[in-house]
């Protein structure tokens, strides 16, 4: 059975949704946690990178912490898989400078690719609003197995310039962003609570359930799932 959806954009989460968690948490994961302690000291008056710094120092309540106790915090974030912007941050400025080495490729479930570029192609925009760093998400977009995907995008959005997933009042502002209003966007997700906040938000939603993920046995709530992008149609109304 196929979905239909008269709307102007659709909304992406990437990790369970468009590609596979396992790839993040197995691959790029670890290349970070590499990787902190030279991007710390080798780029610690980089304003972006100093940002950061301050920020988990804040979140520690350690204005003095040094490289090495901000490297131990963000290694325990990383273990707790919590989604700490300034983490997210300095992951986002690691993976971009490994993308573009070619030491990284990113993952796309194969149903996903080709569904972007029809919904593209039919006047439908699309946005990306993930955990990950909007650099990270360039990053991953960019270097795709199939090339370099920014073209199909219109803007992206991250728990720094939008806010928490999970809070409806972020959705609110996306939609504010993009100049649509709620029911002309459509946000796929496998996670619940921010299938819900996008609800709250007016917006259309659906999950994503995908077997391996983290989130499949769970479910979805009350809101319609799929397995594949390809189950979905989209498309702007002419009238």
């Amino acid at each position: 059975m196929s979905l239909h959806y008269d709307v102007d954009a659709v909304v992406l989460d990437i990790e369970g949704t468009t590609s596979a968690t396992g790839f993040v948490v197995d691959v790029l994961y670890p290349y970070s946690r590499a990787r902190f302690a030279a991007l710390l000291a080798e780029r610690s008056g980089d304003p972006e990178v100093a940002r950061a710094v301050a920020r988990v120092r804040e979140e520690i309540g350690e204005p003095d912490a040094d490289a090495a106790r901000v490297e131990k915090a963000l290694n325990s974030w990383l273990d707790e898989d919590r989604k700490a912007t300034p983490l997210k941050t300095l992951q986002g400025l690691i993976w971009s400078e490994g993308f573009a080495r070619g030491d990284l490729v990113s993952h796309f479930y194969d149903d996903v690719v080709p569904e972007l570029r029809a919904w593209h192609a039919s006047g439908v925009r699309l946005y990306v609003y993930s955990s990950g760093s909007v650099a990270a998400q360039r990053a991953w977009f960019t270097n795709s197995p199939e090339g370099d995907l920014t073209s199909l995008l219109s803007g992206l959005y991250d728990t720094e310039n939008a806010g928490p997933k999970q809070d409806p009042e972020s959705y609110h502002r996306i939609a504010s962003a993009t100049g649509l209003a709620g029911d002309r966007l459509l946000f796929l997700s496998d996670r619940p609570g921010e299938l819900d906040a996008a609800r709250a938000a007016g917006w259309h939603a659906v999950g994503v359930r995908r077997p391996g993920e983290p989130y499949f046995e769970q479910g979805v709530g009350d809101h319609t799932a799929v397995g594949t992008f390809d189950e979905i149609t989209v498309s702007r109304s002419t009238t």
